[in-house]
């Protein structure tokens, strides 16, 4: 090699080198700021969260200065514009609700995930997996409006006691948008199941019948039950189908063919300007709000603990 060629290789590396050295020192200055960022973004989740519990609680504890917490929490009548404040007429109402949801979003949300899962094949899935989870881009005003014009007329002709406004054709349908949610997290634990599973219980002679039922099932049913409970969850906090097509008559009843109002139906009514603000009515929503928020947090809770408690490793 000529020491021409030679002394344009060693510029050349030369220059490499200290192209190199540059690049490296812009990377880990972005190896110390994305880090920073991220703590960053944690830090405003968590503030956020806690100016949001402190406007909770704050105005819920102004209502329990003119309201006796014992009677908001055990009385049956609410009644605001009487001074009546049993909470327990609207935990009804949305208990009666989710209950409706739950029997409807269960069984076609856990055998959709099954067929999916276990029947369906790659060109299917393909298909239906989003047809399926457009459901869940639905607006829930839509929702409302298909309960009250649609499902409510269906069940009058089969039922003609039924109230125009019902907790029954509210929760039919809370249930229709919950169960994309429920088919999808199913679905996703059941397709985490090692195939060597399934392939081990069929070599033993089992249909796939009974492998889905006795091999898989049991194996997914971590994930299976903490979607339960996350539906449930979405269930208590829904607003706009309850507050469209159940009604506002807060009733201490198990009946779904009467007119009810759950917890964030009432917040909607009040929220809409039933109220002046600074009245007790007005402070009575972060009351109510406030139980709400508890009753979502031990779903939560629970959805974490059992999927940390039967979760299996793989």
């Amino acid at each position: 090699m000529s020491s021409t060629s030679k002394q344009m290789n060693e510029k050349s590396v030369g220059a490499i080198i200290e192209e190199n050295r540059k690049n490296r020192g812009s990377l880990m200055f972005i190896e110390k700021l994305v880090p920073k960022l991220l703590l960053l973004a944690s830090i405003i989740s968590v503030l956020v969260t806690v100016g949001i519990l402190y406007t909770l609680l704050s105005e819920a504890f102004t209502f329990f200065d003119q309201v006796n917490f014992f009677s908001f929490i055990s009385g049956t009548y609410w009644n605001p514009w009487q001074g009546e404040f049993g909470i327990m007429g609207l935990v009804s109402g949305t208990l009666l609700i989710t209950v409706i949801a739950m029997l409807v979003a269960i069984p076609i949300g856990v055998a959709s995930a099954v067929f999916l899962s276990e029947y369906a094949s790659d060109k299917w899935r393909r298909i239906l997996k989003p047809l399926l989870e457009v459901l869940a881009g639905v607006p829930t005003v839509v929702y409302g409006f298909f309960a009250l014009t649609f499902v409510t007329p269906v069940l009058q002709s089969i039922i003609p006691r039924l109230s125009f406004f019902n907790a029954l054709s509210a929760g039919i349908v809370v249930g229709i948008m919950i169960v994309p949610m429920i088919a999808s997290l199913t679905e996703d634990a059941m397709s985490a199941v090692p195939n060597t599973m399934r392939q081990g219980a069929m070599a033993l002679g089992a249909t796939r019948l009974e492998t889905t039922f006795k091999v898989v099932l049991p194996a997914s049913l971590s994930g299976i039950v903490a979607s339960f409970a996350l539906g449930i969850s979405r269930a208590i906090g829904e607003t706009m189908i309850v507050a469209i097509a159940a009604g506002a008559t807060p009733k201490f009843t198990m009946d779904p063919t009467q007119s009810i109002q759950t917890m964030t139906g009432y917040i909607v009514q009040v929220a809409k300007g039933d109220a002046g603000f600074g009245s007790t009515i007005y402070y009575s929503i972060y009351a109510v709000g406030a139980t709400l928020f508890v009753f979502t947090l031990v779903m939560n809770l629970i959805a974490q603990y059992i999927s940390r408690r039967y979760r299996e490793e793989y």
